[in-house]
């Protein structure tokens, strides 16, 4: 038996790095396991996905009562349904009589469907036998019970239930009967965002494909700015994407370091920030339009672009990059309250450590703004460690009422449905998957400061899994 099937086993634990290890920025390896093991993806049924808090949906996907959907993570089906008196409740989608699925759930196939939804719904009725429960989970109707000789309970009967909350407008579920609570479970991250009131955001788009990477491969192509250089050149004309990210916990968040003085504050470290160059005012605008326009319309927003194209016209030339953002951001929150969106105030502190995006740990990204949020989830494919489902959607402030109608759309993964910046991402994720598979790679080695929130992944995982496991590098190479 090797180290891994021992560890698999629980034979053995193997040690793992410290969270000091990452605010120290050593350098970090990990094994290719993760990404390219059938055990392991075997092992994340059993160790991962049953014993953490995931997001599902948005609270606004069930407002009415009677609304209910099905969310899947590999080989689990949970229900989530919105009762008569407005709370939520999570059942696993499965009839204790004989195992049927009490909700029919095909495979997610490309073009196929995304998750199965409805309202209206009074009781659930399993298919094969007739058995009913209400929407507490609690058994209505059996055929025949007096067969069973008085065995069966209410207790013995009922669904099984699922931990259930919300945080920052989205649904979470947690099959850990004895889990720590969710606002534990998010830590600072969650507090830090509370700021931004995402729960007032709704969808712009949103869109999902079948990819052909893990999945864990699919998310770190979204937790680091360190691969703009190499990925995105067209950005670098108005920007610099010199980064920092760090650890907090569990989760995790990525900055824009900037290096020059008079570039530094608040703003610097996310998306709303000033332009390089000579004259910030036009820098500013290309800068913000640039991601604007290639991110699918998201990561941004129209009034921020509007606003930004009249910095030339509206602030002296000269003025320095601070007096710049702030005109910025004033105009627009002006432009906004006049159609009727509110920003919510978040104090400079929270904006300098809110930076970029964050990593929700282990399978979202949300990249934030005061008025919008670009974001991201995964999730594994079936027990095909080569495949996740990829999932992104913009969230943004509009005025009441005025919020477009979506649903989920599957789009392969295209630059004329996605935009060629996460066109450019696609490209890289599958040959990533590829590339870990050759005899001539011999490990990762992340940058320690720019893709810390790649680090931290790892290092959470193997709390959780066991395998996997983080080591110190220190330039040499262990023989396999």
């Amino acid at each position: 038996m090797n180290e891994l099937s021992k560890i698999a086993a629980g034979n053995i634990t193997a040690p793992n790095i410290t969270a000091k290890v990452l605010d120290d920025e050593l350098q970090v390896t990990y094994p290719t396991e993760a990404f390219l093991s059938r055990d392991y993806l075997e092992a994340e049924k059993q160790r991962l996905w049953p014993k953490i808090w995931q997001m599902v949906e948005r609270e606004t996907d069930l407002p009415d009562p009677g609304d209910w959907l099905t969310y899947n993570v590999a080989d689990e089906s949970i229900v989530v349904l919105r009762k008569d008196d407005g709370t939520l409740k999570a059942f696993h989608n499965v009839c204790p009589h004989r195992g049927r699925q009490l909700v029919s759930v095909p495979d997610i196939v490309p073009g196929g469907v995304h998750s199965v939804r409805g309202n209206m719904r009074k009781n659930f009725v399993c298919g094969f036998h007739g058995w009913t429960y209400d929407l507490d989970g609690n058994n209505t109707y059996i055929l025949d019970p007096q067969d069973w000789k008085g065995i069966l309970t209410p207790e013995n009967t009922c669904l099984s239930e699922v931990k259930i909350d919300i945080w920052g407008g989205y649904i979470y579920i947690n099959m850990d009967p004895d889990c720590v609570s969710l606002k534990e479970w998010m830590g600072r991250a969650g507090e830090i965002l509370d700021h931004f009131e995402i729960a007032k955001m709704r969808y712009k788009w949103r869109q999902w494909a079948i990819y052909p990477c893990n999945w864990k491969v699919a998310i770190e192509a979204f937790l680091e700015p360190y691969h703009v250089a190499g990925t995105h050149t067209q950005l670098l004309a108005y920007g610099d994407y010199y980064a920092l990210s760090k650890q907090y916990g569990l989760h995790s968040v990525s900055s824009y370091d900037t290096r020059e003085a008079k570039f530094q504050m608040s703003e610097s470290s996310g998306t709303t920030r000033a332009g390089k160059g000579d004259d910030p005012r036009v820098s500013t605008y290309e800068l913000i339009r640039e991601n604007y326009e290639t991110i699918n319309f998201a990561a941004s927003t129209d009034t921020l672009v509007k606003a930004a194209s009249r910095l030339v016209d509206e602030v002296p030339e000269g003025t320095p990059p601070a007096e710049i953002i702030a005109h910025w951001m004033a105009s627009a929150k002006q432009d906004d309250a006049a159609r009727g969106v509110i920003w919510p105030e978040v104090p400079p502190e929270i904006m300098a450590e809110a930076g970029l995006a964050w990593g929700l740990w282990p399978n979202q990204n949300i990249l934030h703004g005061v008025t919008f949020a670009l974001c991201y989830r995964v999730r594994p494919y079936g027990d095909d460690p080569d495949k996740c489902i990829f999932e992104s959607y913009a969230l943004e402030r509009f005025p009441p009422g005025e919020e477009p109608k979506t649903e989920w759309v599957h789009a392969e993964p295209t630059g004329e449905n996605w935009g060629s910046v996460l066109a450019q991402d696609f490209s890289n994720m599958e040959f990533v998957q590829k590339g870990m598979k050759s005899s001539g790679f011999r490990g990762p080695i992340p940058n320690p400061h720019q893709e810390q929130k790649v680090l931290n992944l790892h290092r959470n995982l193997a709390d959780f899994m066991g395998m996997g496991v983080p080591r110190l590098f220190d330039g040499k190479w262990e023989k396999g």
